[in-house]
């Protein structure tokens, strides 16, 4: 089986959930985790903080200098990730959906890369 991930993009300048609607989010992503590891396909997930909190390392010609973050500015950030094992690509897509149905937010899907035989 294929690992893929599911990156949840936030765009951290749209007004806030509510906390009704965060309580639902929650709830949903639990239930979309349980069915994840109930089909054996539950790799890793988890949730971020704000792309304020990141630290960025970089080392350029051996010298290494560490700058708060984000690494890149832009409008969305990633907010959070599950990594799956996925039979394809299409079986990762109709999980995406359910992830994005239950996070209440756009969902990439990214294939791992193989790894080398040998």
């Amino acid at each position: 089986m294929k690992q893929y991930l599911l990156a949840v993009h936030h765009a951290y300048d749209a007004p806030p959930l509510s906390d009704d609607e965060m309580q639902t989010a929650f709830a949903q992503v639990d239930q979309v985790n349980t069915e994840l590891r109930s089909a054996g396909l539950w790799v890793f997930g988890g949730g971020l903080l704000p792309p304020d909190s990141a630290t960025v390392v970089r080392v350029e010609g051996g010298n290494t200098t560490m700058t708060d973050g984000p690494f890149a500015e832009t409008k969305e950030q990633l907010g959070g990730f599950w990594v799956i094992r996925s039979a394809d690509l299409d079986e990762a897509l109709a999980w995406a959906e359910k992830c994005s149905r239950a996070c209440m937010g756009p969902v990439e899907v990214r294939p791992f890369e193989d790894e080398p035989e040998g």
